[in-house]
């Protein structure tokens, strides 16, 4: 006997069970693979949450037709079938639940939508009572990242392993008119093993634009729905003259979800491989990283030519930063390389960056260890610092081969303490700042001997810095200071010296900041002009002087930490503008200037400030290439611009009217521009003596052109225009989309690289390289 009714919603044993089951059924396949992607919708509908007062363990069922059959013991329900049941929606053209057995199926244009919006389509699901065994045939699914997956059958052996046959995965947009992705993985079978968050490919093919381009009898991913999972990471492919044909494959694995590394082994083929190697913690006060690649092998040239003796060749790059409470905290950074053109020969990026307290400069490492504490009014630092040196130093005028510079010269930094304490209320009116400041540094040879110590030091300082600010009722701003400051240094292991020397010395200097700002609106934006002045007197420019030879008649005028003296902009209206402690600048001067800012409400402005020092007298203790040594000294123009949205251009300039030709002691010319179709920058810089005494003039440029939605070019150049030569050529391609990126660069650098005979020699090397990252693929799962 049949029981038939139209539209039923009646609730009948079992029936909550029957929903769940199906609802289970179609979550645990959702990471199952595709076969139809053309049938996957673009779109799934969402179902809103239900409103009818279901609760969790409610459900309703809604269909044209609903039949009972007691002999078959089989539930039916046909015609535009709907269910829901805990937060999701069941659709299907029929719904049979056997009573007897417990197996469930559902049939014809099932589709299920989760809360979350994400969605999964078959054209027929199996089920048994205990949801531990289910089948579905024509399966297909869209997840989160817009990925999407389809197969002919999907099988769940447990509750951790799903089965599909004949599946298709990819994350690639597919439509009606675009039924082929930009790429995808085809494989015979798919399993997905939740407890190890893989994904697993048997007889996989891995497609571009429906083309194979690589077969793989086994492959296997991170499952998209972990966090982060092991697996293989982007791969890279270049070409080169010193390496010959180049690929880096990283592999990543997950220690912990707080803990992973990457290796890296870059496989070569006219020299040795290379394994670089990347390990990540982080702790429950800080985090650590730790960056280190090994090889065994020769010297080689800008050719791949090996000679020599084979050696261990390495490097290390570490740092970590660590709370000791809310005040103290704690680092490090391990900067090492055996060999001085590691990076340069195997094409090591990211190396000069700053993994302390200290700021990396091109072609040094720092190795430093440091504590820290600070409240609102003090700050104490400690530290350590020790360096290594990969400058070439200068070239031999008869072989013509350079040298790289003598790291031993360089002292250890250690211990470096700095504080500073502000009192929280003002005194006489004004800011009152306590600093003080000591070191010590080693030197394990003599820049003048490679037989003899270098000279080892140590400083003292203390000094205290008083300024106060009050406006006058004409609008003139006054800023009346006072600074005073002693230091006290000893000098051991000089040349010729049979005994430490010792010297003290008392410095101080008082003055006050004019400033008179005139502020005019505009329609749409505002101008504000302002003359600034700052007058100050005080103690004589100091240096260290120290006594050279038995004899005592050569005096050497020690200075350590104020070699790259610059005068400019931003130190214009400073008292003492010499960057460390050694040099002091002292007299009485008078320095100028004014500037001029203008603004405008839709982001279009620029500013400019001209200005200049004058001191009662010539002071031979500054360096003669800052342009302060005479009673007038340089002019300083410096000045930026925004003409359009987008779009920032400067000029800093130094220019001395006193002399004869190239006034223009130091311009550094630059511009940025970033629209919707384009972005780049252009620097020029001419220096007629940098902080080396060499005359200095590059240009730099960088950009990127869209051509299409798609594809754009990449360029970069730099020219030494003092040589006369183009230092580095880079042209790229680039194609980009939601789910692929594909970048081939070539380059053209001049590097140094060791020649057999001893000694080093700048060569042009060529090099192509070849970047394919796919979306959903090879991500570390957090960044540094």
């Amino acid at each position: 006997m049949k029981d038939q009714r139209q539209g039923a919603t009646s609730s009948l044993p079992g029936r909550a069970r029957l929903l769940g089951g199906v609802a289970m059924l179609v979550l645990v396949a959702s990471a199952a693979q595709a076969q139809s992607l053309a049938q996957v919708p673009r779109t799934p509908v969402v179902a809103a949450a239900p409103a009818d007062g279901l609760g969790t363990d409610g459900y309703y069922l809604e269909s044209d037709l609903l039949i009972r059959d007691d002999k078959t013991q089989t539930l039916t329900a046909r015609g535009d079938v709907e269910a829901r049941y805990e937060g999701r929606t069941l659709r299907a053209d029929e719904l049979v639940y056997n009573t007897k057995d417990g197996v469930i199926q559902a049939k014809g244009h099932v589709q299920l939508i989760n809360g979350d919006g994400t969605a999964q389509f078959a054209d027929e699901m199996t089920l048994d009572k205990d949801l531990k065994a289910g089948f579905a045939l024509g399966f297909s699914t869209r997840l989160d990242k817009n990925i999407k997956i389809a197969a002919a059958s999907a099988v769940r052996r447990s509750d951790s392993v799903q089965e599909l046959n004949r599946a298709i995965y990819t994350p690639c947009e597919v439509c009606a008119d675009k039924p082929v992705p930009t790429w995808s993985v085809a494989a015979d079978q798919v399993v997905q093993d939740k407890d190890r968050q893989l994904i697993f490919y048997k007889n996989a093919v891995i497609r571009l634009w429906g083309a194979p381009l690589m077969y793989l009898p086994v492959f296997w991913h991170p499952d998209p729905a972990a966090t982060r999972s092991s697996g293989f990471l982007a791969p890279k492919l270049g070409a080169s003259k010193r390496r010959g044909l180049s690929y880096q494959q990283p592999y990543l694995q997950v220690i912990s979800p707080s803990q992973d590394i990457v290796l890296s082994p870059q496989i070569n083929s006219n020299v040795n491989p290379f394994l670089n190697v990347q390990w990540r913690k982080r702790f429950y006060s800080g985090r650590a990283e730790v960056r280190a690649g090994f090889t065994y092998e020769k010297d080689i040239d800008a050719r791949g030519q090996r000679f020599g003796e084979a050696t261990p060749r390495s490097y290390i790059l570490a740092k970590g930063a660590f709370d000791i409470n809310a005040r103290w905290k704690w680092g490090f950074s391990a900067e090492r390389v055996s060999d001085k053109l590691l990076f340069d020969n195997y094409s090591i990026n990211d190396v000069y960056q700053q993994r302390g307290l200290f700021t990396s400069e091109d072609r040094r490492l720092n190795s430093q260890i440091y504590a820290t504490r600070q409240d609102k009014q003090s700050y104490v630092s400690l530290s350590a610092v020790s360096v290594q040196g990969l400058r070439v130093s200068g070239t031999d005028p008869v072989t013509k081969l350079a040298s790289f510079e003598n790291s031993n010269i360089f002292p250890t930094i250690g211990p470096l303490l700095e504080a500073r304490w502000q009192p929280e209320a003002p005194v006489l009116g004004g800011r009152l700042r306590v600093l003080g400041s000591g070191v010590v540094l080693t030197r394990a040879e003599s820049p003048y001997s490679s037989d003899a110590d270098g000279a080892d030091s140590q400083r003292g300082s203390l000094s205290a810095d008083w300024r106060s600010t009050l406006t006058l009722k004409s609008g003139v701003r006054v800023s009346p200071f006072a600074q005073a400051r002693g230091d006290a240094y000893r000098v051991s292991n000089l040349p010729g010296a049979d005994s430490s020397q010792a010297y003290s010395r008392a410095l101080g200097v008082t003055g006050v900041d004019f400033s008179y700002p005139f502020f005019k609106a505009l329609k749409g934006g505002t101008v504000v002009l302002e003359p600034l002045a700052q007058i100050a007197a005080g103690s004589d420019s100091r240096r260290v002087p120290i006594v050279v030879g038995t004899s005592g008649a050569t005096t050497y005028l020690y200075n350590e930490d104020s070699t790259s003296f610059e005068f400019d902009e931003t130190n214009l209206f400073r008292a003492n503008k010499s960057p460390g402690f050694d040099l002091y600048e002292g007299g009485q001067r008078l320095n100028v200037g004014g500037r001029a800012t203008v603004n405008y409400d839709d982001g279009r402005g620029g500013s400019v400030l001209v200005g200049r020092s004058f001191r009662s007298k010539f002071d031979p203790l500054l360096p003669a290439r800052s342009g302060l040594q005479t009673q007038s000294s340089d002019w300083i123009v410096a000045a930026t611009v925004t003409p359009v949205r987008g779009v920032n251009a400067f000029v800093r300039t130094r220019y001395a009217p006193e002399l004869a030709d190239n006034k223009l002691r130091r311009i550094e010319v630059g511009v940025d521009a970033a629209r919707s179709f384009a972005s780049g920058s252009a620097r020029y810089i001419k220096d007629q003596q940098d902080a080396g005494g060499n005359p200095l003039e590059t240009f730099e440029m960088r950009g990127q052109l869209s051509l299409t939605k798609h594809w754009s070019l990449t360029a970069y150049g730099q020219n030494d225009l003092e040589a006369g030569v183009w230092r580095r050529r880079d042209l790229g391609v680039v194609y980009n989309n939601d789910c692929i990126r594909i970048d081939v660069i070539y380059q053209n650098e001049d590097r140094y690289s060791q020649v057999s005979t001893g000694g080093l020699k700048l060569k042009s090397d060529e090099s192509i390289t070849f970047s394919l990252s796919f979306a959903t693929l090879g991500d570390t799962g957090y960044n540094n």
